[in-house]
């Protein structure tokens, strides 16, 4: 245990528990959502089994992912969803939990947990995969199971603080944004036909194209949040 602790990509590690807060906001909404209907006593049992199949149902996804991205122009394709992800993240929420509904058993409500969970993992799952690629292959599953299992607890039973931090502290979620604009950028200079035709990126190339990234989307995002809520506020007045 202590060797594969030592062995991990700590910058890695930090990057899958940040992004995963960050954007798993929604699975604790989702969980509380779908196990309101219990009762009380089997409450936590909805919980801790719904997610425990979300973690080990992300987990299959994002080793997909992983080898998926070694297919030329998916990492291309991934860098460009990324950077949208990030600047969505910087928007003004609008709400979208309605459809979710309550489960009246324990198996129902994990099963909505679990449902739920696949539909709006998506960007999770690009990102996190994008945080992981930069370690060692053989590390790469380990990274992404020891970062879901310390964030996802943070999510779901720390959620309320968690909430309460990033409307305190807006930079923490333009940091975020940044990030993943940052990922995106090494991500897009990393993928399989870039480096056929125009060699591995040099280490400050790399740099300057993830630095980029994380512009990109820090000012688009923000300029496009200024938008939404000036239209936002004229709606409701």
């Amino acid at each position: 245990m202590l060797e594969f602790l030592e062995t991990l990509h700590w910058a890695g590690i930090f990057q899958i528990i940040l992004i995963d807060i960050l954007l798993g906001g929604d699975n604790a909404v989702v969980i509380a959502l779908a196990c309101r209907n219990l009762p009380h006593a089997q409450r936590m049992k909805g919980i801790l089994w719904g997610t425990a199949g979300a973690i080990i149902m992300r987990v299959a996804l994002i080793a997909f992912a992983l080898t998926l991205l070694n297919i030329p122009f998916l990492k291309i394709a991934g860098a460009l969803l990324l950077l949208w992800i990030g600047v969505k993240l910087l928007l003004p929420d609008d709400g979208h939990h309605d459809k979710i509904n309550g489960g009246s058993s324990v198996l129902a409500a994990i099963k909505t947990i679990i449902i739920a969970d696949f539909v709006m993992s998506l960007d999770n799952v690009i990102a996190i995969a994008g945080a992981a690629q930069g370690a060692d292959p053989s590390h790469q599953i380990g990274m992404v199971i020891f970062g879901l299992l310390v964030s996802v607890p943070i999510i779901v039973w720390g959620s309320t603080l968690v909430l309460k931090l990033i409307d305190r502290y807006p930079l923490v979620v333009t940091f975020g944004g940044g990030l993943l604009g940052w990922i995106a950028g090494g991500m897009l200079v990393t993928d399989v036909m870039v480096i056929e035709h125009l060699g591995t990126p040099s280490t400050a190339l790399k740099l300057a194209v993830e630095a980029a990234g994380a512009l990109l989307v820090v000012i688009l995002g923000r300029w496009l949040a200024g938008r939404k809520a000036a239209k936002m506020a004229k709606a409701a007045g």
